[in-house]
């Protein structure tokens, strides 16, 4: 059942950061409740979809979960969290502390309830700075924190974000790492605690580790950046009749590479020798790579490399990268018989477990209310009490059954 089994997650989340998080946690065992509004998670409605609200982003970063749909904005729908909140380990939320506050489920109040709850903010900014109430987006943080103006150093020069949602789902492994540490801390004290993952601190953090450079020091010794990730040359290479993903790091491997090659010119050359002569002429040494890639397929670079145990990968698309051998052994895009949806495309968890290993098709991502039901009942709720939730729209009826 996996290493977090017997943990109960309220999950607050919507769009892709949080989700990301719990679903990971749900992943490794926990028992995640997802907490919708009347209409759902806005992912839900992003497409393609075989069915409305069963969209491609919600099926793949809301597996492992039970949904129950309440309006926390009704007193009503309120006391039902409060009540599941009550027998629950962690509660996840992505909205921003104030908003919390207006729904009367600060930290002050739940841990009142309950307190060794893990009470984890996923959210834009620390909140002792001035950016505290500000909304936060992916591409907002990632222009805050350099990226875009890094795409642009490496490029044409036109800044723009990365092609992925890669705040959200950083900052969400980020929070699944907190979560995990504090439920250790709580089995060491028996308290629980507030947990803030802020995404902007977080991101700068992330970006700098790489790019800080003399900006280290104080007085700065240079302007920043890591000459070796700021080359125009570190991409893929282009081939004869194709691209390929090569990188010669070490001082092994390049000598592995003159040898292959036939290079000994360059293994005599003071900028292509050493570890340090390559730091200090990176351009020069990735646009000579990039010349002599040029010369050969991509297959017989490949089968060269892989000889010369030189690191080679190939590039991919996104369908091409469904049949990469390693992926099709390992079985990681497993197809699997989603209840409502058919046939689907799911992923493994990449982690192992010697002793409590997972299952991540072993619930996939549910409708809208699918469990709301059970989960009030398990709070206590009788079948009265949930029909009357229902006639006044604190909730809405169990979705119908779909062949």
């Amino acid at each position: 059942m996996g290493p977090l089994e017997g943990i109960k997650v309220i999950d607050m989340t919507t769009v892709l950061m949080g989700p990301y998080a719990t679903q990971m946690l749900g992943d490794y065992g926990a028992d995640v409740i997802k907490i919708e509004t009347p209409d759902g998670d806005v992912t839900r409605q992003i497409g393609p979809t075989r069915h409305p609200g069963m969209g491609p982003v919600f099926l793949n970063t809301n597996r492992s979960k039970r949904s129950i749909c309440l309006d926390l904005k009704k007193p009503a729908g309120r006391d039902a969290v409060l009540r599941l909140i009550a027998s629950a380990d962690v509660l996840v939320y992505n909205v921003r502390p104030q908003a919390m506050a207006r729904l009367q489920l600060g930290y002050d109040v739940v841990s009142k309830v309950n307190p060794k709850l893990i009470y984890a903010g996923v959210f834009g900014f620390g909140q002792d700075g001035p950016y505290a109430a500000k909304p936060a987006y992916d591409d907002l943080i990632q222009g805050a924190t350099a990226l875009p103006a890094l795409m642009a150093q490496t490029s044409d020069g036109v800044p723009r974000y990365v092609p992925n949602a890669l705040v959200d789902r950083i900052v969400g492994l980020t929070a699944v790492g907190a979560i995990c540490a504090s439920l250790v801390h709580r089995d060491r004290t028996g308290r629980g605690q507030r947990v803030d993952i802020p995404m902007f601190e977080t991101m700068a953090g992330f970006v700098m580790g790489d790019h800080m450079g003399g900006l280290t020091y104080e007085p700065p010794l240079d302007k920043g950046g890591y000459a070796r990730h700021l080359s125009r040359d570190r991409r893929p290479y282009k081939t004869s009749d194709g691209y390929i993903c090569v990188i010669v790091y070490n001082d092994k491997q390049w000598e592995n590479f003159f040898a292959a090659t036939g290079r000994d010119d360059l293994r005599r050359d003071p900028k292509f020798a050493t570890f340090a002569g390559r730091a200090v002429n990176i351009d020069t040494v990735y646009a000579e790579l990039a010349r002599i890639l040029e010369t050969r397929t991509t297959a017989e670079w490949t089968d060269l490399l892989v000889k010369a145990d030189v690191p080679v990968m190939p590039m991919h698309d996104l369908a091409g990268m469904l049949q990469d051998p390693h992926l099709v052994a390992t079985d990681f895009f497993p197809v699997v018989d989603h209840p409502t949806e058919g046939k689907i495309r799911n992923m493994k968890v990449a982690a192992t477990w010697s002793d409590t290993p997972v299952e991540p098709a072993a619930r996939l991502a549910p409708r809208l209310n699918e469990h709301g039901a059970e989960i009030l009942r398990s709070a206590g709720y009788s079948a009265d009490e949930i029909a009357a939730l229902v006639r006044d729209g604190v909730t809405i009826p169990a979705p119908a059954t779909r062949n």
